[in-house]
């Protein structure tokens, strides 16, 4: 090709490459903008939750200029006013007076001039609407609006970080919004901070939406900074406004997702157990009974010649009529001092009779009805259960591991989750009356692999709180425990020290450093102060103690070839205690029926649980997990009270 062809083949080519690169950039653009502006909404709403913004890479810089839904409650907030702008001087007001003004009164002179006259007016509520402009002289009467800017830290519980939204005075009043709790929902464009400080991004709002207020913040009892957590658990529907509670809350969520996943992963079914039982789980347990009984009154009697007497005893009050009696007998008192109306005095003697008559009647009936009540509740055991809801004697359940085993026996492994029931007078900071467990029970599955399932679990659900609750984490690092980070990663590498029940009795009753309030003996159940100085003094690290007593282990748990043990196993972790507590249950009926009559157990009550043994049993294994304490374990906080939504404990009950 010649020279010139060529070159005017490469003109022509140019204007193609330089179209096509701008298509592209054009292309990459728009993708860019496309992503940009694609920001996720709640599901089921229209808001955008902070954890969307806030959670990326850049902090939600890279949205700037977007407009958004947002909503969540105060945290803290401040007021900036605006100062109006100064006069200028040839706008002032020129002395003497104007076409369309008025003079100056000889009040409004004596008001600039005497300041204390001024003062004497206010307080009599007169001339409060005369005030001194800034160069000292007598403002207009015209009062001009003071505006304002409010800068709201809001949370929606979604993250711990908090969004700072902008919201002028002309969209809300300022008082109602600045109160903490105040709920808002606003629409708004995404900018930089405008004061600078921590945030990456603010919103400034150009339309409330809602906006709930704080009616008394006086009686608001987050309206105090820093409150401790023994004091929030009297507001338990409050407390999850708190960061600690919040970033608990979140915590817990992802240790319940933990959990389904581990068993979920290794094959187990989920089932639901019973919360009502006639079966006494345990053998040894307090427990809650169920029953109508004590709802039940006595029906109403037919009319006899007195009834109408009963209408005006029951529909009066017994403080109402020694009001009365009062009242009567100072009446008395006065006339037979007068002495001066005989009748008079015979009336009021003989009203005061009957009113004494009616106050005997009703303190009786009231003192036979308080007995008739305190004799059926501190009684149950008397009560005919025939006519109770389920014609029979039924409990809150303590373990769901019975009921388990029969799903086991047809299905393989199988798994629960949910609340269970103690009725024990306790006041542990580890023992609440309700508590949710995760139980397992594996067919065809010994002593050891139970232990190796649990430990396993154990292992999951600290290493999963590790990579899924960063941000959580990072604030129980700073605001509970230093040292629960390295606690958990602890756990999740160590290798569980491995006793039998002899051995650990045998070091505890060498330790001469620490007087234990319960002595030490072969066959005494291990306290909770044994288990803790056992992992956090003698072996720093996660131990599972094996082959216990049968004496202290429940009746269902499978005797050992010695007569004396039985197969159990206790977890025990640093700074909490025992958190999983599982066993090889019995598979031999002779013996288990043998084993329920030592204990005194009512046979008929375990007829379907034996029926297990004589038709096809198996044998099998399972645990126990105690999930409130693993929340502890995972936030390093002191009482269970303040990881669990709302406690139950004894003496004590909220919402």
């Amino acid at each position: 090709m010649a020279p010139k062809e060529e070159a005017s083949s490469a003109a022509n080519e140019t204007p193609k490459k330089m179209a096509t690169l701008q298509l592209q950039q054009q292309q990459q653009q728009q993708q860019q903008q496309q992503a940009k502006t694609h920001i996720p909404t709640c599901n089921y709403s229209k808001r955008v939750v902070l954890k969307t913004l806030l959670s990326r890479e850049d902090r939600g810089v890279g949205l700037v200029g977007e407009r958004i839904v947002i909503g969540g409650w105060v945290k803290s907030s401040k007021e900036v006013r605006k100062q109006p702008p100064l006069p200028q001087p040839d706008t002032l007001p020129q002395p003497g007076p104007k076409t369309g003004e008025k003079d100056v009164t000889c009040t409004e002179i004596l008001q600039n001039r005497m300041p204390i006259f001024r003062t004497f007016l206010k307080l009599f509520g007169v001339g409060n609407h005369a005030e001194k402009d800034s160069l000292g002289g007598l403002a207009h009467r015209v009062q001009h609006p003071v505006f304002s800017t409010v800068f709201l830290q809001i949370s929606d519980g979604s993250c711990i970080s908090s969004l700072q939204v902008v919201v002028e005075s002309t969209l809300a009043p300022p008082g109602q919004i600045l109160l903490n709790g105040t709920c808002i929902l606003v629409e708004g464009i995404i900018q930089p901070p405008s004061t600078g400080g921590k945030h990456s991004i603010e919103v400034k709002a150009e339309k409330v939406l809602h906006l709930g207020v704080v009616e008394d913040h006086e009686k608001y009892p987050l309206s105090k900074k820093r409150l401790p957590l023994h004091t929030l658990r009297d507001w338990a529907h409050f407390r999850p406004r708190t960061t600690t509670i919040a970033s608990i809350t979140r915590i817990r969520h992802a240790l319940t997702q933990a959990t389904h996943n581990f068993f979920q992963n290794n094959g187990f079914l989920y089932v639901q157990v019973p919360v009502i039982t006639t079966t006494d789980s345990e053998g040894f347990n307090n427990k809650f009974n169920v029953t109508t009984l004590l709802n039940k009154t006595k029906s109403e009697e037919e009319p006899t010649k007195g009834s109408s007497r009963n209408e005006v005893i029951s529909g009066v009050s017994l403080a109402s009529i020694k009001a009365s009696l009062k009242e009567k007998s100072h009446q008395v008192e006065e006339l037979k001092r007068t002495d001066s109306n005989r009748e008079a005095l015979l009336a009021a003697i003989q009203d005061l009779k009957k009113t004494n008559e009616l106050a005997s009647q009703l303190e009786a009936k009231e003192k036979k009805e308080k007995a008739k009540t305190t004799s059926a509740m501190v009684k149950p055991d008397r009560l005919d259960f025939t006519d109770d809801f389920f014609s029979c004697q039924a409990f809150l359940t303590v373990s769901g591991r019975l009921h388990l085993e029969s799903y086991a026996c047809a299905l393989g492994n199988v798994y629960s989750f949910g609340p269970r029931f103690k009725a024990q007078t306790s006041h542990s900071t580890r023992h609440v009356s309700e508590m949710w467990m995760a139980e397992a029970e594996m067919a065809f599955s010994e002593l050891e692999e139970a232990m190796s399932c649990a430990t396993d679990l154990l292992k999951h659900l600290c290493k999963w709180v590790l990579e899924n609750c960063t941000e959580d984490m990072k604030f129980v690092l700073k605001r509970v425990d230093q040292s629960i980070v390295g606690r958990l990663q602890s756990v999740v590498s160590t290798n569980f020290e491995k006793i039998p029940y002899c051995k650990a009795i045998d070091i505890l009753k060498q330790v001469r450093e620490k007087k234990f309030e319960l002595n030490v003996e072969w066959g005494v159940p291990l306290t909770e102060e044994h288990e803790s100085y056992l992992a956090d003094e003698i072996y720093k690290k996660p131990v599972i103690i094996y082959d216990y007593p049968k004496e202290v282990k429940p009746f269902y748990v499978r005797q050992n070839d010695d007569g004396k043990t039985v197969a159990a196993f206790d977890v025990i972790v640093p700074k909490v205690g025992a958190v999983i507590r599982g066993s090889q249950n019995e598979e031999r009926v002779k013996v288990l029926r043998t084993r329920i009559k030592e204990l005194g157990l009512s046979s008929e009550q375990y007829e379907w649980y034996l029926d297990l043994r004589r038709n096809g049993t198996a044998k099998h294994a399972g645990f126990s997990l105690t999930f409130d304490l693993i929340v502890l374990l995972a936030t390093g906080i002191s009482d269970i009270r303040d990881v669990i939504p709302f406690p139950r404990s004894y003496g004590k009950i909220s919402n």
